[in-house]
């Protein structure tokens, strides 16, 4: 059976040439430039409740980083070393070697993809864990922050919503997908895009962002509490891709597109006079960017249907520890 070490030493171990000291030691050194501060976050994945048992592998490991790349993403930092670190069943570390090689494959290949070094982490026996923390630089001052949302602001979001929410209704059997719809719902489910690059360029755009992890209206929500302001938004502005339109306004793709969760895209807010920038901005990047509705004074947050009329949800998005 593999050791801890020989896990670690055949699968994890990869060159970091942008670190003082690497895995090997009781601690990694780290030297930020002058001038930047380190953006830290972690984000744990755990078997039956974030993923299925059967997940593949390299999805897993695609996914695991990607969303914590999503998190630097909203706060328009740069991505640049991670801490990994597994639980792993016995017959897992005993007898799946292809397992292991396929997750760490995913996993290298997306951290190659944004220069991303693996600096350590830690491993040990147990029920199928993934914990990942990621550090990123940003300019001192310059980080997007949920706190900056102003009365007036555009509300914006990238990409499009819900797809990878219905997804997961189709797998639990909450709604019927044809089979077209099924697989690329399912690709936005394992294999989400983090938005780096964007959150780069909306330092000096945006007043404020996040990234939609539990649903739009719980991530949205947090902007508003941080900020002290209020929300109105349209739903028929909300971008959603063909298949999730097929599926409206079926009460289970409207909660998917509006508080399912598992998007990983941004949501930003921005001054008007910045409209003709950020739609720029969504030609340069091949990224779609969507007005979604506007800041206002006070406290809320209301969701308009396309005759006006406000809509309620039983739940706004995801909570680990809802229970039902």
């Amino acid at each position: 059976m593999l050791s801890e070490f020989d896990i670690i030493q055949r699968y994890f171990i990869r060159s970091a040439p942008h670190v003082v000291l690497g895995i090997g030691d009781d601690a990694a050194l780290i030297r930020p430039p002058s001038g930047m501060e380190l953006a830290i976050s972690t984000d744990m994945l755990v078997s039956g409740q974030h993923f299925f048992s059967d997940a593949d592998p390299h999805k897993l490991g695609h996914k695991s980083l990607a969303v914590n790349l999503s998190d630097m993403a909203a706060m328009g930092a740069t991505p640049r070393w991670v801490m990994l670190s597994l639980a792993l069943p016995e017959p897992m570390a005993r007898e799946n070697d292809k397992w292991l090689q396929s997750f760490a494959d995913g996993f290298f290949d997306l951290a190659h993809a944004h220069q991303v070094e693996l600096i350590g982490g830690d491993t040990t026996r147990g029920p199928l864990n993934i914990c990942v923390t990621i550090i990123g630089e940003v300019g001192k001052g310059k980080a997007l922050r949920r706190s900056g949302a102003r009365p007036g602001d555009d509300i914006w979001i990238s990409g499009h919503l819900g797809d990878a929410a219905l997804a997961l209704a189709h797998q639990q059997r909450r709604i019927v997908l044809e089979t077209g719809d099924m697989e690329e719902c399912l690709s936005a489910l394992h294999t989400p895009t983090p938005r780096v690059a964007l959150g780069q360029r909306l330092i000096g755009l945006a007043h404020s962002a996040i990234d939609i992890s539990d649903g739009l209206l719980a991530d949205l929500e947090h902007i508003l509490k941080r900020s002290n302001v209020a929300a109105v938004i349209r739903m028929d502005e909300i971008n959603c891709s063909a298949s999730v339109k097929k599926y409206l306004p079926h009460p289970v793709a409207i909660q998917c597109l509006l508080a399912g969760g598992d998007d990983y895209e941004l949501c930003f807010t921005a001054p008007q006079g910045k409209r003709a920038k950020i739609e720029m901005l969504s030609r340069e990047q091949e990224i779609p960017l969507t007005r979604i509705g506007d800041i206002h004074e006070g406290g809320g947050l209301v969701v308009l249907d396309a005759t006006g009329r406000a809509i309620t949800l039983e739940t706004t998005g995801y909570d680990h520890f809802r229970t039902g």
